[in-house]
């Protein structure tokens, strides 16, 4: 198991772009706070890499994740990789037991949150953002309107850290491949 392989993985079943930026998103915020926690950064860069990997081919909630995961499971993931990509997915109820498990849902829908705050932005770069312009786009319902503002907190929560401290870190993880996720801005 390694990066190479899961974004081969990644592209081999994500041809969208914007779907693909979402994944190198959440693989930035996986490996900061992999980092912060002390734990394996490889292997929470990879479900943060892998976690939606199969939603073009099953973009419905009866599938997805489950389907993907018997991929990943055919293609020799470790057992707690798949859990905790099936874990990011509210609708299966699954409990979060891993430290990962907690830390992929938190940052899930966040980082859509904070890439459409981004883009607003006159010069679309993530240095224009914190975690005060990510909390009031959140107020408007209206704004980002996909994106479960409900997850958003209850992922803060699960990780035990205070909501604004939560953003502000995941805005700096996302800084780290702000290039690759076309966030860099102009000036």
């Amino acid at each position: 198991m390694n990066r190479e392989d899961a974004w081969a993985l990644l592209c081999e079943y994500t041809q969208s772009p914007g779907l693909r930026k979402h994944a190198l998103a959440v693989e930035a915020a996986m490996r900061a706070y992999a980092r912060r926690f002390g734990e394996d950064e490889e292997k929470w860069a990879i479900v943060g890499l892998l976690h939606d990997f199969d939603y073009e081919i099953h973009p419905t909630l009866d599938k997805h994740p489950q389907e993907g995961a018997k991929i990943l499971r055919e293609r020799g993931y470790p057992e707690d990789v798949v859990y905790a990509v099936l874990s990011h997915a509210e609708h299966l109820g699954l409990e979060r037991k891993s430290l990962m498990d907690k830390a992929i849902y938190a940052v899930d829908e966040l980082t859509g949150l904070i890439t459409a705050v981004t883009l607003v932005k006159p010069t679309k770069s993530l240095d224009e953002v914190d975690a005060r312009s990510v909390r009031k786009k959140m107020k408007d319902k209206a704004f980002a309107r996909s994106v479960n503002r409900d997850d958003v907190v209850k992922g803060a929560e699960i990780l035990a850290v205070d909501l604004d401290e939560h953003i502000a870190f995941v805005i700096e993880a996302m800084k780290e491949a702000a290039d690759e996720l076309g966030l860099r801005g102009t000036s």
